[in-house]
């Protein structure tokens, strides 16, 4: 794997912001920040139109992304009322966040893929609701009284997600879509999010992969309280399909621009395969274990112990999304009473 964007690469190792960058004629980088986040910044990539310009996700909605948005947009001799077309790869925060904003300030229109778009919070009701079904869940996967609370949320954590809106189109697989100058097409990637979406530019073999593939940080694939199906078994199929397009650069948004998508999605994919083998291992001869007990014996890039707050509700999500795939190939079963055990199969 080849890293392409060196200044980003720098600006990562070194926990700065890289500078907006012209990528290709008409195609830029912007990097807006994030609040609190170990990720740092979200890549927004702006493609340039004879009337305006299109942007690839838009950043959390904070003053400070704002700002860093505008100005970045400005650096490419463009404004915030330029933006035309707002095209979502996912609706977390960190993407979609600022895209109400966008529109308001520029009519622009916002499109996204249709599971994405039915997984918008404000169309699945109370936030009380919400957060009492999601400690219900945190329950049936053994995670203690003492930190169901604060792994179930709060009406403060969701209120920027139920503010989100509605998109005025939606993309399937395979669109191309209407970006005069581009050859753009969207590619329904499921697995970190249901409707997640890459983008190809077929003219310039280049893939914006969202958060699908990221050049270092294995993304987050997690079974959540209102997600129950199974996403790694979607991420990993899709994973075998991205690696076989014709992608001459990799344009993601973490991290840092790179080329070898297919060595990539190969990393990505021999990862899973070993902690889906550590997971049987830490199953086979036990008398049973939660998802929450395996989520706290499994290899992790730090101790259990340092991982704190919601992480821990992601690392939670990351176990039960392949204990979930486990089950699928008939590898492991649990128990139907709670808190839910998984135990491995004989054979």
């Amino acid at each position: 794997m080849e890293i392409t964007g060196l200044e980003q690469a720098a600006a990562w190792r070194d926990r700065v912001l890289p500078p907006v960058e012209s990528l290709r004629p008409g195609l830029w980088s912007i990097p807006v920040p994030l609040p609190n986040a170990a990720l740092r910044y979200v890549l927004v990539y702006l493609l340039e139109l004879p009337d305006g310009v299109a942007i690839i996700d838009a950043g959390w909605d904070t003053s400070e992304a704002w700002e860093a948005l505008a100005a970045g947009i400005a650096r490419t001799g463009h404004r915030i009322d330029d933006v035309r077309v707002i095209l979502v790869t996912h609706v977390h925060q960190d993407h979609y966040g600022l895209a109400g904003r966008v529109r308001a300030a520029s009519g622009a229109w916002v499109g996204m893929h249709e599971a994405e778009a039915a997984t918008l919070l404000r169309r699945r009701g109370d936030p009380e609701d919400l957060i009492e079904h999601s400690r219900a869940w945190l329950a049936l996967h053994g995670v203690p009284a003492a930190e169901t609370a604060e792994l179930a949320g709060s009406v403060g954590r969701f209120a920027g997600m139920l503010e989100m809106p509605e998109p005025d189109r939606l993309l399937s697989d395979g669109d191309k879509v209407d970006l005069p100058g581009w050859n753009l097409r969207a590619v329904w990637t499921p697995g970190h999010t249901p409707g997640h979406l890459c983008f190809f530019e077929q003219d310039a073999q280049v893939l914006f992969t969202g958060d699908h593939i990221l050049p270092r940080i294995s993304p987050n694939i997690s079974v959540y309280a209102d997600v129950p199906d199974n996403p790694l078994k979607d991420y990993l199929a899709s994973l075998a399909m991205t690696g076989g397009i014709a992608a001459d650069e990799v344009m993601p948004a973490h991290q840092y621009r790179f080329r070898g998508l297919g060595e990539r999605t190969d990393q990505l994919r021999r990862h899973h395969r070993e902690r889906l083998t550590e997971l049987l291992g830490l199953l086979h001869g036990s008398e049973g274990q939660t998802a929450w007990e395996l989520s706290a014996n499994l290899s992790w890039s730090r101790p259990w112990a340092q991982i704190r707050g919601f992480m821990r509700r992601s690392a939670l999500g990351e176990t039960l999304a392949h204990l979930v795939l486990l089950e699928d190939r008939g590898q492991v079963i649990r128990t139907g009473t709670a808190p839910q055990r998984w135990f491995a199969t004989v054979g």
